[in-house]
């Protein structure tokens, strides 16, 4: 981490969990970075929070709205408003899947952004915030920035693993449902069999990703959050490069013996 953040022209800030042992890793990790759609994570447990608590239904429907369209808004916006009916669920697929920001808003509206805020602060976390809707431009020009810092945004991952906020069939549909395919630096780098429960942000000069990487026995969280960078792909390689190191480290030990020997299922001779 330190050689990856000492070549970004930029800042960097991670937090990685080993979710069987309880033990992190943690650079600049109180850092507060804007999130951009990363902040879709903490959106996602609060309409599956109310879900459980029976104040809404994943399956509501909802009539799409012309006033709801905003800039990249891929999907919501090619719906026709006043006749398509889509529902909750649908529109966090939307969300998380290809981050349309149409959809994201409409959840927004009604989960309400207070409550999101409350369930955070309910976990301790006292830096991540959000603020503003999607493609609300004067809101992050006056500051308004949807925040989190990576130690609070893995702490929120962890206690959605453990079930804090809900749990059961709920918790196995958010995962899933996080675990949509999608382009990130995190998903790029984790074999195709591993599921990537995560979700990445990209703003001018900030790219993250954070989510849950279910490594064979050894699933952990990991959170890298990059800011005031100079060219963005470098934000999104030194992601890569983080992800690619606690991939290989994780998949390692949970393959191996307590006494470090890596049993590989093609190599079945014993010396």
């Amino acid at each position: 981490m330190q050689e990856g953040d000492k070549n970004l022209d930029g800042v960097m800030g991670v937090a990685i969990l080993d979710l069987s042992s309880g033990q992190a890793i943690l650079w600049h990790a109180d850092e507060v970075f804007a999130q951009a759609s990363s902040i879709k994570i903490a959106l996602l447990a609060e309409l599956y929070r109310q879900a459980a608590q029976g104040k809404l239904k994943l399956t509501e429907s909802y009539t799409v709205r012309k006033s709801d369209m905003v800039q990249d808004g891929d999907i919501y916006n090619g719906l026709t408003p006043g006749v398509t009916q889509v529902t909750l669920r649908d529109l966090a697929t939307m969300m998380i899947a290809v981050s349309d920001n149409s959809a994201t808003n409409v959840l927004i509206e009604r989960v309400g952004v207070e409550n999101v805020n409350a369930t955070l602060r309910g976990l301790g976390l006292k830096n991540t915030l959000l603020r503003r809707k999607m493609m609300d431009v004067k809101a992050a020009s006056e500051g308004r920035e949807n925040i989190s810092t990576p130690r609070e945004m893995m702490v929120l991952l962890q206690a959605l693993y453990a079930g804090k906020l809900f749990n059961g069939e709920l918790k196995d549909d958010f995962f899933r449902m996080l675990a949509t395919p999608k382009q990130s630096p995190i998903r790029r780098v984790v074999p195709e069999e591993i599921v990537s429960a995560d979700k990445p942000g990209e703003l001018e000069a900030i790219r993250n990703d954070s989510g849950i990487v279910f490594a064979q026995n050894r699933p952990f969280v990991i959170c890298v959050m990059t800011g005031y960078l100079r060219r963005e792909p470098d934000g999104e390689a030194a992601i890569a490069k983080v992800a690619t190191a606690a991939y290989e480290y994780f998949d390692r030990i949970g393959r191996a013996t307590e006494y470090g020997r890596v049993v590989s299922t093609k190599n079945s001779a014993t010396p």
